[in-house]
């Protein structure tokens, strides 16, 4: 069994490449509207900021700098970065690295542990629960959390924002063997095997399926 802690600013203040394996069957609880979502992160990306890193993120939505967007990417780590994807999906991020650099991890998906039955409500499409949290919009739908709205919760103090109430907690001990390799879908260079920046458990069941992005598949 693995035993949990909550994160820190410490915590999170490296580099997201760095950062992102730590997080790999940690907790994210979520109450929001008189509910509460609890999720074991079972997937995860790094994105860096601009200026970040040795190798220069075209995948990132920092990778530009400063815009009122991605401004919570650019605050002090364990903030929560929740944007919009595709006009529909509220997907959440850990902010990570030092206050005034950015750099997230997207959380992409995690298994339920608690909370089911709000979270089978908010997710009416998922018809078995592996599927709740099994990709980035779902898992943003499952724990309550929404852009505008919920946009720099603070998942360290658990101060509340809108209604809601984060909390992250990390394992004592990190997973010993993860697996990585290419962002899903992310388009272009960003989303090639030169940037092998998710990782996930490996043979765990919620772990979203992967696709390549457009132009970033493998050489033929």
């Amino acid at each position: 069994m693995t035993v949990l802690r909550p994160a820190t600013r410490d915590d999170l203040a490296a580099l997201p490449l760095e950062v992102a394996p730590r997080l790999l069957g940690g907790v994210l609880r979520v109450s929001a509207a008189g509910e509460t979502v609890a999720v074991r992160l079972t997937e995860v990306e790094a994105y860096h900021g601009r200026g970040t890193g040795a190798l220069p993120d075209p995948g990132s939505h920092a990778r530009m700098g400063p815009t009122p967007r991605n401004a919570t990417m650019w605050g002090e780590p364990g903030h929560l970065y929740v944007y919009l994807s595709h006009g529909i999906h509220s997907c959440v991020n850990v902010v990570c690295g030092p206050d005034g650099v950015a750099g997230g991890v997207l959380l992409r998906a995690g298994e339920v542990i608690e909370g089911l039955d709000a979270a089978r409500r908010r997710r009416p499409a998922a018809r078995v629960d592996r599927d709740l949290a099994r990709g980035p919009g779902r898992l943003g739908d499952a724990v309550g959390l929404r852009h505008p709205l919920h946009d720099g919760i603070d998942a360290v103090t658990g101060v509340p924002l809108h209604g809601a109430v984060a909390h992250l907690l990390l394992p004592v001990d990190p997973l010993p063997a993860t697996a990585t390799g290419p962002r899903v879908g992310v388009a272009g260079e960003a989303g090639t095997a030169a940037f092998p920046w998710r990782f996930w458990i490996a043979g765990d069941p919620t772990v979203s399926a992967f696709r390549w992005g457009r132009g970033a598949g493998p050489v033929r």
